[in-house]
């Protein structure tokens, strides 16, 4: 998983039902994987092109390249399937020297290479979910939490068991906490909108979602607490020590060089700001402690796992999927969102009793298509990693390739869902791409939820 920037946004072509929205950024993906032929018959067998350069040296050079070069990550990665002419490279991916230890990858950038990251009979998961290197566990109450461990580790099936009791216990209070708490923030807006012109959403949206986190998970409101409003900010800074060694904030290179990428940041400056957040999570989250001690998990690295799962996963997936959500309905148009609000207010009518429910959800094709196609066309986790376990072979489109047991696996998922062999017009924002028959497309949608072993496609 990667934030790539602290303000990351993208700007890709949005066309709804035969309207076209021209994009800043035209094409940042297809046409590289369409300068690519297409073996029709069986693939050949493949030397995995491209290389890792002089060691030390060339994993600086990589990473310089990725963060500060032309048309950064996307041209980092485009730029070298042009040369090698094919979507699976060898490369090294940031931090590298001296915070990785070994930044060597195998890049897998098509749709038919890049499921293999998620096979966990092939892959192993442990300690690559921020890619080559690994935050210290300083940051997370001196435990390897959920999101580092592989499958096969005896404590990942008591913790994934921990999640899913934490989401059953919660599950009847998270559409109307969601209804709720997001009718006090849109009130809030309007009201701004009134008075002033505009409304800044990131920082009340980001207090809005941790707030109904809190409500849904938990049923406290984190602002009723001794934390109050601290949250989101606490959470910002603490991820940000996570995932400084590859993050940029947009300086000069020789400022970022050896203030985030060459070294990593000292955890004890963030040690009071995850202390309270400890505190708020000990607090309010008894129920799913006391179910934790059940399971035969200590009550500190309970609180640890929970404090990782809301405030990493769930909140960081939150304040990236929801503003990007509203921005391409807003570049949509009117007319798609006439539609949706019409087929939403129907369902609800006709399946819900005027209510916002799971049996109304499901009669809602368009408003599910649109949010797949948000996931597509705009993943929020970008990077996918796994460990080769054993010698095994990769096919892209056009080859197949022998990989080594040991080997560093790795997926950039924007490439993979706008795969030109897959989707048409994979550029651009199609609203109803994945309604009808479109529904089989859907293998190729995925979604993380940060757990090693929880990947899962658009249908699921």
């Amino acid at each position: 998983m990667e934030f790539s920037s602290l303000n990351s946004s993208a700007a890709p072509t949005t066309a709804v039902r035969g309207v076209t929205v021209p994009s800043e950024n035209q094409s940042a993906a297809s046409p590289a994987l369409n300068e690519i032929t297409i073996s029709t018959d069986h693939p050949p067998l493949r030397v995995i092109p491209g290389s890792y350069g002089i060691p030390f040296f060339g994993p600086i050079k990589d990473r310089l390249q990725y963060f500060y070069g032309t048309g950064g990550p996307v041209e980092f990665f485009k730029s070298r399937v042009q040369e090698f002419q094919s979507t699976v490279y060898r490369t090294n991916m940031p931090p590298g020297p001296f915070i990785s230890s070994d930044p060597k990858v195998i890049v897998l950038l098509d749709a038919k290479s890049f499921p293999i990251l998620f096979d966990v009979s092939k892959v192993e998961k442990k300690d690559v979910f921020t890619g080559t290197y690994m935050p210290s566990t300083k940051l997370t109450g001196g435990y390897r939490v959920l999101s580092y461990l592989d499958p096969s580790e005896a404590r990942h099936a008591q913790l994934k068991n921990l999640m899913f009791f934490m989401l059953k216990s919660s599950s009847s209070r998270v559409i109307p906490q969601f209804e709720s708490t997001y009718t006090e923030l849109f009130n809030t807006l309007e009201i701004q909108l009134d008075k002033t012109g505009e409304a800044p959403f990131n920082d009340v949206g980001e207090q809005t979602a941790f707030r109904f986190l809190g409500r849904a998970y938990f049923e406290v409101n984190p602002e009723d607490t001794k934390l109050g409003k601290d949250g989101p900010t606490l959470i910002n800074k603490w991820v940000f020590f996570n995932l400084s060694p590859i993050l940029t904030l947009g300086l000069p290179w020789y400022i970022e060089e050896p203030l985030l990428h060459t070294f990593r940041l000292p955890a004890f400056l963030i040690k009071k700001s995850y202390q309270k957040l400890y505190d708020y999570f000990l607090s309010a989250a008894t129920t799913v402690i006391e179910q934790a001690e059940n399971l035969g998990i200590p009550k500190d690295e309970a609180v640890n796992n929970i404090l990782f799962a809301v405030c990493f996963n769930t909140f960081g997936g939150m304040k990236i999927l929801f503003p990007s959500t509203l921005k391409w309905i807003g570049l949509a148009g009117e007319n798609l969102q006439s539609q949706l609000v019409e087929e939403i207010r129907g369902a609800i009518k006709s399946y819900g009793d005027g209510k916002v429910t799971l049996a109304a959800i499901e009669q809602m094709p368009l408003m599910k298509s649109v949010v797949y196609e948000i996931l597509r066309i705009d993943p929020p986790v970008t990077f996918q990693y796994g460990r080769a376990k054993r010698d095994l072979t990769i096919e892209s489109h056009d080859a197949v390739f022998n990989v080594k047991e040991g080997e560093m696996l790795f997926g950039y998922q924007p490439f993979a869902t706008k795969d030109p062999i897959v989707f048409d017009r994979p550029e651009e924002f199609v609203a109803d791409r994945f309604v009808g028959d479109g529904e089989k497309l859907l293998k190729y949608v995925w979604w993380s939820n940060g757990a090693g072993d929880g990947d899962y496609n658009g249908r699921k």
